[in-house]
């Protein structure tokens, strides 16, 4: 079984943001386990609470030596896999000619081409999405529908589910939206702007 969590950022047709971002991180489930345990050990070693939640809203000057050290840890873990689909200027999505003209039918159009790469036919899979950036039940049965349908899984046998799930309950969620704060940093033009935060830029 392989566990997908999912992450979702500046994905709302007026939020104001330049580019797009869908991200997910993979790991087996008799991983899952240890690589919590592991985060959580880093946590306590930078003096930090075990339920105090890794995200990039976080990064800060006193919390950079924690932050590098979580991103090193993931660089190193084998059992970790990171995918992210960028649109770089939504103002450039042309939804009457290619969507039906409905932002939420590219919506599902970005997880199936984060998604689709990382599911193959010979393992089971489990996907979490983090439930503030959601609309709800709905919205998780459709996309697991058009997965699905994708690989001819009609009986879900591939893809078991796809559950929402708070970030504070997934140390690999939020692994996922630090790392995807990181590329939506540099993708909305943050990175070379002299007033935006020097911790940041170094992660």
């Amino acid at each position: 079984m392989i566990n997908i969590y999912c992450d979702e950022s500046c994905h709302l047709e007026n939020d104001k943001a330049k580019a797009m971002l869908l991200g997910a991180i993979s790991c087996p489930e008799q991983e899952k386990s240890r690589i919590y345990s592991e985060i959580r050990a880093i946590k306590k070693k930078h003096g930090l609470s075990t339920w105090s939640e890794i995200k990039w809203t976080g990064v800060s000057p006193s919390k950079l030596p924690f932050y590098m050290e979580i991103i090193d840890y993931f660089i190193c873990e084998s059992a970790l896999s990171f995918r992210a689909v960028v649109a770089k200027d939504k103002s450039n999505l042309n939804h009457e000619k290619y969507n039906q003209g409905s932002h939420n039918l590219w919506y599902y159009k970005a997880y199936f081409y984060l998604l689709d790469a990382m599911i193959g036919y010979s393992e089971e899979y489990k996907i979490f999405i983090d439930i503030k950036d959601t609309c709800g039940g709905a919205k998780v049965r459709k996309l697991q529908e058009v997965l699905c349908n994708n690989k001819y899984d009609f009986k879900h046998e591939v893809i078991k589910s796809i559950e929402q799930i708070r970030s504070h309950e997934s140390e690999i969620l939020q692994l996922t939206d630090l790392i995807m704060g990181a590329i939506g940093f540099y993708h909305n033009d943050h990175y070379n702007n002299p007033d935006s935060s020097a911790a940041k830029k170094a992660l």
